[in-house]
């Protein structure tokens, strides 16, 4: 290895071609988008420069902090519930299902693989009301529920918890199978000499396993943050952003800023902003987790 690694000519071959596609898909694109936000109108129609009056527009624009605030809950719930459900379903396969392991969790990723479109399609079903009753509002009718019958992507009260039932349910096998994979990797000896000296099974998870998937954790909570932060398929496919703007994105307000209202410069400074609060949470989540020597 340090002969391999010595060689910079050989190092230069292998990283160059991904480090120049990387700069080309990745950080170009968002120069350029800096430098849409210093102008208004389409590109090569009316693009004219205004200085900062994008940036001063954000302060006044009570639509885009709403769609902010959406999506503050939507990170904390959606990204709070796969990372949580995943982590516990996660330990039942491990230590309840002793048969059939692989059945289970090639079960449970099956939402993970299923197009954005047509998991709304399937819950817009579920969740339907006209011209008749989705299983959802079925079962209360059954029950004698009727209170709880209800548009449950249309009404403002509950569209949001609609969507987020929906996006737990898609992605929950992604973490499911990242924390399974991280539990059969740990280091067999250390669970055992827990068991010798007489702990149970809540200990063995809350002061062996977790403290050890720390960095497990941590790739995790990044991925599924920045994911919940840029999500965009699913409020469209399943809302459409609403009733109103109860569910709509900030991903979703820049689209139609650039794309309906021509509005490029504006929508890249709303782009701006989604990247800037990927970033802050991403490095905090890696100084809250960072892995002591």
């Amino acid at each position: 290895m340090s002969k391999v690694l010595g060689d910079k000519k050989a190092l230069a071959l292998f990283t160059i071609p991904a480090l120049l596609l990387f700069t080309i898909l990745v950080f170009i694109p968002i120069i350029w988008s800096m430098v849409y936000t210093f102008f208004t109108g389409t590109p090569g129609v009316n693009f004219t420069f205004s200085g900062g009056a994008n940036y001063l527009r954000i302060f006044q624009d009570a639509q885009l902090w709403t769609t902010f605030k959406n999506n503050i809950i939507y990170v904390i719930t959606v990204g709070g519930g796969q990372i949580v459900f995943g982590f516990l379903i996660a330990m039942v396969i491990n230590f309840g299902v002793r048969e059939h392991q692989n059945l289970v969790r090639t079960l449970l990723f099956i939402p993970v693989v299923l197009p954005g479109v047509a998991s709304a399609q399937l819950w817009l079903k579920m969740y339907a009301i006209t011209p008749q009753y989705g299983l959802l509002n079925s079962i209360f009718n059954m029950l004698g529920i009727d209170s709880l019958v209800k548009a449950w992507t249309g009404d403002p009260s509950t569209a949001m918890i609609a969507l987020i039932i929906m996006d737990i349910w898609k992605a929950l096998g992604m973490y499911i199978l990242i924390f399974y994979s991280g539990i059969i990797d740990l280091p067999e000896d250390a669970v055992e000499a827990a068991r010798i000296d007489g702990a149970n099974v809540f200990q063995i998870i809350t002061r062996i396993q977790m403290p050890m998937l720390k960095p497990i954790f941590r790739m995790a909570l990044v991925m599924c943050i920045t994911a919940c932060f840029k999500v965009y398929d699913s409020p469209v496919a399943l809302t459409g952003g609403g009733p109103g703007i109860v569910t709509t994105m900030p991903s979703m307000y820049m689209y139609s800023n650039a794309f309906n209202y021509s509005q490029f410069g504006y929508a890249s400074v709303i782009a701006i902003l989604i990247l800037i609060e990927c970033a802050i949470f991403t490095v905090a989540v890696n100084k809250l987790l960072a892995q002591k020597d």
